[in-house]
């Protein structure tokens, strides 16, 4: 037998296997109701953010139903094999790698940021706005936001990362959390944080851009984090979509 990469498993992933083999075991019936994140927290001695990772992980295998304002609830198996979700990056502790790396960039763009740079950043956010107004999840103006700071450092090496990290959100574990959180209302006050480091960064204060950026990070984890049984579910016609993707243009041969 060939020897087989080892690969590191993230934290979320072992809560999930163990919570997966309970639900095989038969330890909850179909239909019934898991215990509160805030229990099984206590009971794995892991955290609540974790925990949450580990049941949409199971839900986009299908193997539990989350249901906004009520809690976590088993579903029937199926006879068809499961994909258990691996390789994806939990989106919360994506978030926190953000806020460490990007609580620094907006210090910097702070102190090297054009005006010319500055008013991009607003048109970043004006586009935002727009992309709501359309009914459409506002990623595109939210990247470019981001990005335009990170592209203030003038190091490719940032810039790329902040661009893979902010692309996470497009992995399944990180899409089935965002179906069920973000809304219009969660988008406008993401807005205003957006304007709150602009605000910031065109005082030249670097600890006010830092502190700007770190508090939006944090809210937005803090966003994803809601009690699921106290959340209120969303309307499915009030759903935000996402943007359509971009076509690459067709290069001709000469």
């Amino acid at each position: 037998m060939p020897i087989q990469t080892i690969e590191p498993r993230r934290l979320y992933r072992q809560i999930a296997d163990q919570l997966r083999g309970l639900l095989e075991r038969g330890e909850y019936a179909v239909g019934s109701r898991l215990p509160p994140e805030r229990d099984l927290a206590l009971q794995l001695g892991v955290s609540r953010p974790s925990v949450r990772e580990a049941l949409i992980a199971l839900e986009v295998e299908g193997l539990v139903e989350v249901r906004m304002g009520s809690g976590i609830y088993v579903l029937p198996p199926d006879d068809a094999p499961r994909t258990h979700h691996v390789g994806a990056e939990g989106p919360l502790e994506t978030i926190r790698a953000r806020q460490v790396i990007e609580s620094g960039l907006a210090a910097h763009a702070a102190q090297h940021m054009k005006k010319a740079q500055i008013a991009g950043l607003r048109n970043a956010v004006a586009l935002m706005q727009q992309e709501l107004d359309s009914g459409l999840l506002a990623w595109q103006g939210d990247r470019l936001f981001h990005a335009r700071i990170a592209e203030a450092s003038e190091n490719s090496v940032l810039v790329r990362i902040v661009g893979e990290l902010h692309d996470e959100r497009h992995n399944p574990l990180a899409e089935q959390l965002i179906s069920h959180f973000e809304t219009e209302r969660s988008w406008r006050a993401a807005i205003d944080e957006h304007l709150a480091v602009i605000d910031a960064i065109a005082s030249r204060s670097p600890e006010a851009a830092r502190s700007a950026m770190a508090t939006h990070l944090q809210n937005s984890h803090d966003r994803y984090t809601a009690s699921i049984a106290s959340a209120k579910p969303v309307d499915a016609r009030a759903r935000l979509k996402p943007p359509a993707p971009r076509r690459r243009a067709v290069r001709r041969a000469a």
